[in-house]
């Protein structure tokens, strides 16, 4: 999996190691983080394209993101591709979440999903909530979901 950073430099460490120094130098810095990590996604002619971030806010001082893309030609109905952006940050979360615990990190998971029943995305919320608080994450929708409608929204290719 190839990760990058916003300004577009690859993280060529894996995942897991990039966040663990992340966290180790800002906390060096005394800086209080949080994190969120969130997919969107796109349908592109024959492709449906994904972007996943991990996004790191600093208390009181911004925040900095990395940044996942990968690509498809797998056709999906909303409700599975939503379900499939809520599988790709849970992924992630998994991955990393030990860290989140060991340097006392919290963490949400962001689904890109209106809670607005008017709105095709609701058909996926039961099950996305489900998913994401079934395995021990916090959770939130849209509006609050800024990682995925609004992060990885900007960085879908």
């Amino acid at each position: 999996m190839r990760w990058r950073k916003f300004n577009g430099e690859n993280i060529n460490l894996p995942i897991k190691d990039a966040v663990e120094e992340a966290i180790k130098r800002e906390t060096e810095h005394g800086t209080k983080l949080k994190v969120c990590i969130g997919t969107d996604s796109q349908v592109k002619g024959e492709d449906t394209e994904f972007a996943t971030v991990i996004v790191f806010l600093r208390e009181h001082n911004g925040g900095f993101m990395y940044i996942h893309n990968e690509k498809t030609k797998t056709k999906y109905h909303i409700k599975e591709r939503m379900l499939v952006e809520v599988a790709k940050s849970i992924e992630i979360a998994y991955e990393l979440c030990n860290l989140f615990i060991k340097y006392h990190v919290e963490m949400e998971v962001h689904a890109d999903i209106n809670t607005n029943p008017h709105f095709k995305s609701n058909d996926a919320l039961k099950e996305a909530m489900g998913y994401i608080l079934g395995m021990g994450f916090a959770f939130k929708a849209k509006p609050e979901a800024f990682a995925s409608s609004c992060c990885a929204d900007k960085v879908v290719n």
